[in-house]
Protein backbone atom coordinates (compact mmCIF):
# COMPACT_ATOMS: atom_id res chain seq x y z
CA UNK A 1 0.00 0.00 0.00
CA UNK A 2 1.02 3.63 -0.49
CA UNK A 3 1.58 5.61 2.71
CA UNK A 4 3.10 8.83 4.01
CA UNK A 5 6.06 7.82 6.15
CA UNK A 6 7.89 9.86 8.78
CA UNK A 7 11.55 8.85 8.66
CA UNK A 8 12.94 11.18 11.34
CA UNK A 9 11.93 14.17 13.43
CA UNK A 10 11.96 17.45 11.57
CA UNK A 11 10.02 19.70 9.22
CA UNK A 12 7.73 18.46 6.47
CA UNK A 13 10.72 17.27 4.45
CA UNK A 14 10.96 14.39 6.94
CA UNK A 15 7.80 12.99 5.30
CA UNK A 16 8.02 10.70 2.28
CA UNK A 17 5.41 8.85 0.21
CA UNK A 18 6.39 5.23 -0.33
CA UNK A 19 5.13 1.66 -0.48
CA UNK A 20 4.63 -0.02 2.88
CA UNK A 21 3.28 -3.44 3.88
CA UNK A 22 -0.36 -3.49 4.94
CA UNK A 23 -0.90 -3.50 8.74
CA UNK A 24 -1.28 -6.84 10.51
CA UNK A 25 -4.87 -8.00 10.80
CA UNK A 26 -6.29 -9.90 13.80
CA UNK A 27 -9.60 -11.54 14.81
CA UNK A 28 -10.89 -8.40 16.57
CA UNK A 29 -9.89 -5.98 13.83
CA UNK A 30 -11.53 -4.19 10.92
CA UNK A 31 -9.54 -3.50 7.75
CA UNK A 32 -10.54 -0.32 5.92
CA UNK A 33 -9.66 1.05 2.50
CA UNK A 34 -9.07 4.71 3.30
CA UNK A 35 -11.03 7.35 1.41
CA UNK A 36 -9.65 10.32 3.35
CA UNK A 37 -7.48 11.09 6.36
CA UNK A 38 -7.75 14.15 8.59
CA UNK A 39 -4.75 16.24 9.59
CA UNK A 40 -4.60 17.35 13.23
CA UNK A 41 -2.16 19.61 15.13
CA UNK A 42 -0.83 16.57 16.98
CA UNK A 43 0.49 15.18 13.68
CA UNK A 44 2.88 18.11 13.29
CA UNK A 45 3.86 17.93 16.95
CA UNK A 46 4.74 14.25 16.58
CA UNK A 47 6.67 15.03 13.39
CA UNK A 48 8.73 17.66 15.22
CA UNK A 49 9.44 15.33 18.15
CA UNK A 50 7.42 17.38 20.63
CA UNK A 51 5.21 14.45 21.72
CA UNK A 52 7.87 11.79 22.17
CA UNK A 53 7.41 11.65 25.94
CA UNK A 54 3.64 11.11 25.69
CA UNK A 55 3.44 9.39 22.30
CA UNK A 56 6.79 7.72 21.57
CA UNK A 57 7.37 6.66 17.98
CA UNK A 58 9.92 4.49 16.24
CA UNK A 59 10.98 5.12 12.65
CA UNK A 60 9.72 4.71 10.07
CA UNK A 61 6.19 5.50 11.23
CA UNK A 62 2.93 6.49 9.54
CA UNK A 63 1.17 9.53 10.99
CA UNK A 64 -2.56 10.22 11.06
CA UNK A 65 -5.31 9.68 13.65
CA UNK A 66 -8.46 10.34 11.55
CA UNK A 67 -9.77 8.26 8.66
CA UNK A 68 -12.92 7.46 6.76
CA UNK A 69 -13.35 4.70 4.22
CA UNK A 70 -14.97 1.41 3.28
CA UNK A 71 -14.58 -1.85 5.18
CA UNK A 72 -12.53 -4.39 3.24
CA UNK A 73 -12.52 -7.24 5.74
CA UNK A 74 -13.56 -7.97 9.32
CA UNK A 75 -11.94 -10.31 11.82
CA UNK A 76 -13.53 -13.55 12.96
CA UNK A 77 -14.65 -12.03 16.28
CA UNK A 78 -16.09 -8.81 14.88
CA UNK A 79 -19.82 -8.12 15.06
CA UNK A 80 -21.66 -5.13 13.66
CA UNK A 81 -19.48 -4.43 10.62
CA UNK A 82 -19.22 -6.07 7.23
CA UNK A 83 -17.35 -5.48 3.98
CA UNK A 84 -18.66 -2.46 2.14
CA UNK A 85 -19.72 -0.53 5.26
CA UNK A 86 -18.86 3.19 5.23
CA UNK A 87 -16.94 3.89 8.42
CA UNK A 88 -14.77 6.43 10.22
CA UNK A 89 -12.50 6.09 13.21
CA UNK A 90 -9.76 7.50 15.41
CA UNK A 91 -6.83 5.26 14.54
CA UNK A 92 -3.07 5.13 14.11
CA UNK A 93 -1.37 5.25 10.71
CA UNK A 94 -4.12 7.09 8.87
CA UNK A 95 -1.96 8.64 6.13
CA UNK A 96 -2.21 5.48 4.06
CA UNK A 97 -4.35 3.56 1.61
CA UNK A 98 -5.27 0.86 4.15
CA UNK A 99 -5.79 1.03 7.91
CA UNK A 100 -6.42 -1.76 10.43
CA UNK A 101 -7.86 -1.01 13.88
CA UNK A 102 -9.95 -2.74 16.55
CA UNK A 103 -13.67 -2.87 15.88
CA UNK A 104 -14.54 -0.67 18.88
CA UNK A 105 -12.84 2.41 17.38
CA UNK A 106 -15.01 2.43 14.27
CA UNK A 107 -18.38 4.10 13.68
CA UNK A 108 -20.62 3.90 10.66
CA UNK A 109 -20.92 7.09 8.63
CA UNK A 110 -24.48 8.43 8.45
CA UNK A 111 -25.99 8.12 4.97
CA UNK A 112 -26.36 11.88 4.57
CA UNK A 113 -22.66 12.58 5.17
CA UNK A 114 -20.08 12.49 2.40
CA UNK A 115 -17.63 9.69 3.15
CA UNK A 116 -14.67 11.95 2.44
CA UNK A 117 -15.91 14.67 4.79
CA UNK A 118 -16.37 12.17 7.62
CA UNK A 119 -12.58 12.00 7.97
CA UNK A 120 -12.72 15.46 9.56
CA UNK A 121 -14.72 14.23 12.53
CA UNK A 122 -13.15 11.51 14.71
CA UNK A 123 -10.37 13.15 16.68
CA UNK A 124 -11.79 16.65 17.04
CA UNK A 125 -15.33 15.64 17.92
CA UNK A 126 -14.19 13.00 20.39
CA UNK A 127 -11.67 15.36 21.96
CA UNK A 128 -14.23 18.12 22.46
CA UNK A 129 -16.93 15.81 23.80
CA UNK A 130 -14.59 13.89 26.10
CA UNK A 131 -13.10 17.13 27.42
CA UNK A 132 -16.54 18.17 28.65
CA UNK A 133 -18.05 14.82 29.57
CA UNK A 134 -15.02 13.11 31.13
CA UNK A 135 -12.87 15.96 32.48
CA UNK A 136 -14.95 19.05 33.20
CA UNK A 137 -18.03 16.97 34.14
CA UNK A 138 -20.21 20.06 34.66
CA UNK A 139 -23.54 19.95 36.45
CA UNK A 140 -26.65 21.30 34.78
CA UNK A 141 -26.66 25.07 35.16
CA UNK A 142 -22.89 25.41 35.63
CA UNK A 143 -21.13 28.23 33.78
CA UNK A 144 -18.23 27.06 31.60
CA UNK A 145 -15.94 29.02 29.30
CA UNK A 146 -14.59 27.17 26.26
CA UNK A 147 -11.48 28.66 24.66
CA UNK A 148 -10.78 28.29 20.96
CA UNK A 149 -14.53 28.14 20.45
CA UNK A 150 -14.38 28.51 16.65
CA UNK A 151 -11.96 25.61 16.28
CA UNK A 152 -13.22 22.12 15.58
CA UNK A 153 -12.49 20.85 19.10
CA UNK A 154 -14.07 23.95 20.62
CA UNK A 155 -17.23 23.53 18.54
CA UNK A 156 -17.56 19.91 19.67
CA UNK A 157 -17.02 20.95 23.30
CA UNK A 158 -19.74 23.60 23.02
CA UNK A 159 -22.11 21.04 21.53
CA UNK A 160 -21.42 18.60 24.37
CA UNK A 161 -21.79 21.29 27.04
CA UNK A 162 -25.11 22.53 25.67
CA UNK A 163 -26.41 18.96 25.69
CA UNK A 164 -25.70 18.85 29.45
CA UNK A 165 -27.63 22.04 30.15
CA UNK A 166 -24.52 24.13 30.79
CA UNK A 167 -24.32 27.92 30.47
CA UNK A 168 -21.59 28.26 27.85
CA UNK A 169 -19.30 31.18 27.12
CA UNK A 170 -17.36 30.96 23.85
CA UNK A 171 -13.84 32.33 24.22
CA UNK A 172 -12.26 33.68 21.02
CA UNK A 173 -9.86 36.37 19.83
CA UNK A 174 -11.34 39.83 19.35
CA UNK A 175 -11.08 39.59 15.57
CA UNK A 176 -13.18 36.40 15.65
CA UNK A 177 -15.99 37.65 17.90
CA UNK A 178 -18.53 38.54 15.20
CA UNK A 179 -17.81 35.36 13.28
CA UNK A 180 -18.30 33.35 16.48
CA UNK A 181 -21.67 34.96 17.23
CA UNK A 182 -22.81 34.27 13.68
CA UNK A 183 -21.51 30.72 13.19
CA UNK A 184 -22.06 29.42 16.73
CA UNK A 185 -25.43 31.16 17.08
CA UNK A 186 -24.47 32.31 20.57
CA UNK A 187 -24.75 35.56 22.49
CA UNK A 188 -22.26 34.41 25.12
CA UNK A 189 -19.11 35.24 23.18
CA UNK A 190 -16.10 36.89 24.87
CA UNK A 191 -12.87 38.18 23.39
CA UNK A 192 -10.39 36.79 25.88
CA UNK A 193 -7.64 39.05 24.55
CA UNK A 194 -9.63 42.12 25.65
CA UNK A 195 -9.36 42.67 29.43
CA UNK A 196 -12.46 44.88 29.50
CA UNK A 197 -14.57 42.00 28.10
CA UNK A 198 -13.04 39.40 30.41
CA UNK A 199 -13.84 41.65 33.37
CA UNK A 200 -17.55 41.43 32.52
CA UNK A 201 -17.65 37.63 32.62
CA UNK A 202 -19.69 36.03 35.40
CA UNK A 203 -18.00 33.73 37.89
CA UNK A 204 -17.03 30.55 36.07
CA UNK A 205 -17.34 27.03 37.40
CA UNK A 206 -14.79 25.76 34.88
CA UNK A 207 -12.72 26.50 31.80
CA UNK A 208 -12.45 23.94 28.99
CA UNK A 209 -9.27 24.93 27.17
CA UNK A 210 -8.56 23.93 23.56
CA UNK A 211 -5.85 26.53 22.89
CA UNK A 212 -3.25 26.29 25.66
CA UNK A 213 -0.36 28.54 26.57
CA UNK A 214 -1.02 32.07 27.74
CA UNK A 215 -4.40 32.29 25.99
CA UNK A 216 -6.24 30.94 29.02
CA UNK A 217 -4.37 33.02 31.63
CA UNK A 218 -6.57 36.15 31.38
CA UNK A 219 -9.69 34.25 32.46
CA UNK A 220 -8.28 32.29 35.41
CA UNK A 221 -9.20 34.98 37.91
CA UNK A 222 -12.85 34.59 36.87
CA UNK A 223 -12.96 30.91 37.90
CA UNK A 224 -14.32 30.23 41.37
CA UNK A 225 -11.87 28.85 43.91
CA UNK A 226 -11.78 25.09 43.55
CA UNK A 227 -13.12 25.35 40.00
CA UNK A 228 -11.67 23.36 37.12
CA UNK A 229 -9.35 24.29 34.27
CA UNK A 230 -9.16 21.33 31.91
CA UNK A 231 -6.99 21.49 28.79
CA UNK A 232 -6.34 19.29 25.77
CA UNK A 233 -3.11 21.16 24.98
CA UNK A 234 -1.00 20.90 28.14
CA UNK A 235 -1.01 21.35 31.90
CA UNK A 236 -2.85 24.67 32.50
CA UNK A 237 -0.29 27.29 33.51
CA UNK A 238 -1.16 29.18 36.69
CA UNK A 239 -4.29 27.20 37.56
CA UNK A 240 -3.07 25.40 40.68
CA UNK A 241 -1.39 28.55 41.96
CA UNK A 242 -4.83 30.19 42.03
CA UNK A 243 -6.45 27.37 43.98
CA UNK A 244 -7.98 25.80 40.89
CA UNK A 245 -8.05 22.17 39.80
CA UNK A 246 -5.96 21.93 36.64
CA UNK A 247 -5.77 18.90 34.37
CA UNK A 248 -4.34 17.89 30.99
CA UNK A 249 -6.40 15.51 28.92
CA UNK A 250 -5.66 13.23 25.95
CA UNK A 251 -8.59 11.93 23.95
CA UNK A 252 -9.13 8.26 23.16
CA UNK A 253 -11.00 6.23 20.53
CA UNK A 254 -14.68 5.56 21.21
CA UNK A 255 -16.71 4.19 18.31
CA UNK A 256 -20.18 4.43 19.91
CA UNK A 257 -19.68 8.02 21.03
CA UNK A 258 -18.27 8.92 17.60
CA UNK A 259 -21.40 7.49 16.00
CA UNK A 260 -23.59 9.74 18.15
CA UNK A 261 -21.49 12.80 17.33
CA UNK A 262 -21.62 12.00 13.62
CA UNK A 263 -25.41 11.89 13.81
CA UNK A 264 -25.34 15.39 15.31
CA UNK A 265 -23.22 16.54 12.37
CA UNK A 266 -25.58 14.85 9.91
CA UNK A 267 -28.55 16.66 11.49
CA UNK A 268 -26.80 20.03 11.27
CA UNK A 269 -26.55 20.38 15.04
CA UNK A 270 -22.74 20.42 14.96
CA UNK A 271 -20.61 21.92 12.18
CA UNK A 272 -16.97 20.93 11.63
CA UNK A 273 -15.66 23.13 8.79
CA UNK A 274 -13.29 21.71 6.17
CA UNK A 275 -10.71 24.17 4.89
CA UNK A 276 -9.12 22.24 2.02
CA UNK A 277 -8.34 18.79 0.64
CA UNK A 278 -5.05 17.49 -0.80
CA UNK A 279 -4.09 14.22 -2.48
CA UNK A 280 -2.10 11.78 -0.35
CA UNK A 281 1.00 12.51 -2.44
CA UNK A 282 0.83 16.16 -1.32
CA UNK A 283 1.09 15.42 2.40
CA UNK A 284 3.95 17.88 2.86
CA UNK A 285 1.95 20.75 1.41
CA UNK A 286 -1.13 19.62 3.33
CA UNK A 287 0.63 19.70 6.69
CA UNK A 288 2.09 23.12 5.92
CA UNK A 289 -1.36 24.40 5.05
CA UNK A 290 -2.93 22.84 8.15
CA UNK A 291 -0.47 24.68 10.39
CA UNK A 292 -1.74 28.03 9.08
CA UNK A 293 -5.29 27.23 7.93
CA UNK A 294 -7.12 28.65 10.93
CA UNK A 295 -10.23 26.84 12.11
CA UNK A 296 -11.02 24.48 9.21
CA UNK A 297 -9.87 20.87 8.90
CA UNK A 298 -7.44 19.79 6.18
CA UNK A 299 -7.91 16.36 4.59
CA UNK A 300 -5.72 13.97 2.60
CA UNK A 301 -7.74 12.16 -0.04
CA UNK A 302 -6.90 8.86 -1.74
Amino acid sequence: MKAVVLKSFGDVDALAVQDMPEPEFGPGDVKVRVTAAGINPVDSKIRRGEMQELMPVTFPTILGRDVSGEVMEVGANVKGFQPGDRVMGMVHGGYAEVVVAPANVWAKVPHSLELRDAAALPMVTLTGAQLIEEQVKPARGDTVLITGALGAVGRAAIHAAHALGVKVWAGVRAQQAEQARRELNMEGVVAIDRPEEVAKLPTLDAVADTVGGKAVTPVLDKVKRGGKVCSVVGEPVGAKERGLVGSFFLSHPDGPRLARLAESVAKGELLIPIAQTFPLDAAKEAQKHAETAGTGKVLLVN
